[in-house]
């Protein structure tokens, strides 16, 4: 199991990129601003060594390199409230899809929407705990599956409802998968540091102005019975990732519904971990010849 602390991975002020484990002030744990890391040598999922060199982080990045993440699984209507807001039911088993790694982008990346997400309303927001799988998991006890977690992050899992729910068919993997549709970061808090992942506040804020605030402790599966349930005759593998569901407050279960725009910002936020703060950027027409 990985022996970082906080993992990030970062573009440094000599014009290169590193993974490195945060330094942070004694007593801080966001590691939303961090200024500097000790370079790793070697991948976070193999061997690899946490020197003492120290580097000045220039730009945050996504925390894993694509080539370090494997399967991105995704949890739907995991809190309670959420599920009842979306006029769906509690589920009894985890709803499950699948976002391509191609979704995933850096904690203060542009949320990019492409002409075909502009076509029609439904663009919305979803904050989100994600579990980060560091060791092989197949047919593991609910007691023993948070061994397997290298660490926590939080992520926007950004949903298009019209096209997740209407003109995709159901396939939210259509409405939710699109191009840098799931900001992650800011870093991999390690499990040694966040033991318990079932009592963190987390949330969402627009344009500074709140519109998510809940509790993790409020998942209908928690991370440790996901995790569990997934590994039956299917292994997790180191690089897995894992975005557990989000609370109520979304967009689309407003009165009036609130769907993002263009420059709008959003800022998901995790207990222990820190923020994503990403801009909605539409795509802009082309230019006629």
């Amino acid at each position: 199991m990985a022996s970082f602390t906080r993992l990030v991975r970062f573009l440094a002020k000599d014009g290169k990129t590193y993974y490195g484990d945060a330094i942070l002030p004694s007593g801080a744990t966001d590691l939303t601003r961090v200024a500097q890391a000790k370079i790793i040598r070697g991948s976070p999922w193999g061997k690899y060594d946490v020197t003492e060199q120290i580097a000045d982080v220039g730009q945050l990045l996504a925390p894993l390199a694509r080539e370090d993440v494997g399967a991105v699984r995704c949890l739907g209507l995991n809190y309670e409230a959420h599920a009842r807001e979306s006029n769906m039911p509690i589920p009894s088993y985890p709803v499950l899809f699948y976002m391509p790694a191609t979704s995933l982008t850096g904690p203060f990346a542009p949320i990019p929407v492409s002409h075909m997400a502009q076509s029609c309303p439904g663009l919305d927001y979803e904050c989100e705990l994600v579990a980060v799988i560091g060791r092989a998991a197949l047919n593991v006890s609910e007691s023993a599956a948070l061994s397997h977690v290298a660490g926590y992050a939080v992520g926007n899992d950004v949903s298009h409802r019209e096209w997740q729910l209407k003109r995709g068919g159901g396939q939210w993997s259509l409405g939710k998968g699109f191009d840098g549709w799931a900001p992650f970061g800011p870093g991999i808090v390690s499990s040694s540091l966040i033991t318990n992942p079932q009592n963190l506040r987390i949330s969402t804020r627009l344009n500074g102005q709140v519109v998510q605030e809940s509790s993790t402790r409020d998942m209908i599966f928690g991370v440790a019975k996901t995790i569990s349930i997934l590994s039956q005759g299917t292994t997790l593998l180191p690089g897995d990732l894992i975005f557990t569901g989000t609370p109520q407050g979304v967009g689309m279960g407003r009165k009036p519904q609130l769907w993002l725009k263009d420059g709008d910002v959003v800022e998901v936020s995790l207990e222990g971990v820190g923020s994503c703060v990403n801009m909605v950027e539409f795509e802009k027409s082309r230019p006629k010849l």
